[in-house]
């Protein structure tokens, strides 16, 4: 699991790089790229990280650079996930793998990424255009950019308010699978609650993490294994 310190300096490093490409290729939002680096690489430490490759790109058929082949994890039916392995991008340094990104989003298909004018917006249109499997991956990226304050990257005329956390996240219970608990695995360990590996199964190491975090956090009410609102707002503070 990364550390406070180890996410803060993936972002202070990546940053620059995507203000960087983004300003060339005519892209108005930065925040929600850095928040898709921190997201599909566990800020700089999962195992497509050495091959600079922060953003999940699987190869596809136009792909002609070094690949690699990795287990990954797909959620292809709602609260569903699946163990597969596929080939991956492989870039030689992180620039190269920021600039291997505006030249993936290039292809038409993600054309309305270059007009979005917020971090949110730029975000539901990453999933509706299936940029990843997941069912929570807007809210996802949404919960990274406000938790970092990452619309600072963004140039002036794209900030917008940040939205109170309980409109933006699910209310997570035992059995939940998916980002969100990934997220909410993260952040427990990260805060010195552990519940093992961040692999988004909400299964009874998280329940037992969760509640050992609400019975030290009064403002999360009453301990009801359950994150909800108050205890989503406790998590990302």
């Amino acid at each position: 699991m990364p550390t406070n310190e180890q996410c803060k300096k993936f972002i202070d490093e990546i940053a620059p790089l995507v203000q960087k490409y983004a300003k060339e290729r005519g892209y108005k939002i930065v925040s929600t790229v850095i928040a898709q680096a921190c997201c599909e690489s566990a800020y700089g430490t999962c195992a497509l990280s050495p091959y600079h490759n922060y953003f999940g790109m699987k190869c596809g058929g136009s792909w002609k650079g070094k690949s690699v082949n990795l287990k990954t994890k797909e959620e292809y039916s709602p609260g569903t996930l699946t163990n597969i392995t596929a080939n991956f991008r492989v870039y030689n340094s992180m620039e190269e793998g920021v600039k291997g990104y505006y030249d993936f989003i290039a292809w038409s298909h993600y054309a309305n990424l270059k007009t979005a004018t917020t971090y949110r917006q730029y975000a539901e249109r990453l999933q509706a255009d299936s940029y990843a499997t997941s069912s929570t991956y807007a809210q996802t990226l949404c919960s990274i950019v406000e938790k970092w304050g990452l619309s600072k990257y963004d140039p002036a005329e794209s900030k917008q308010p940040m939205v109170e956390v309980k409109t933006m996240k699910p209310i997570l219970t035992v059995g939940c699978l998916g980002d969100d608990v990934r997220l909410m695995q993260f952040l427990l360990n990260l805060k010195g609650y552990s519940c093992g590996s961040v692999d988004g199964d909400f299964g009874t190491k998280t329940k037992e993490a969760l509640g050992d975090y609400q019975r030290s956090h009064p403002e999360c009410g009453t301990p009801d294994y359950k994150c909800g609102p108050k205890t989503w707002g406790s998590l990302l503070s």
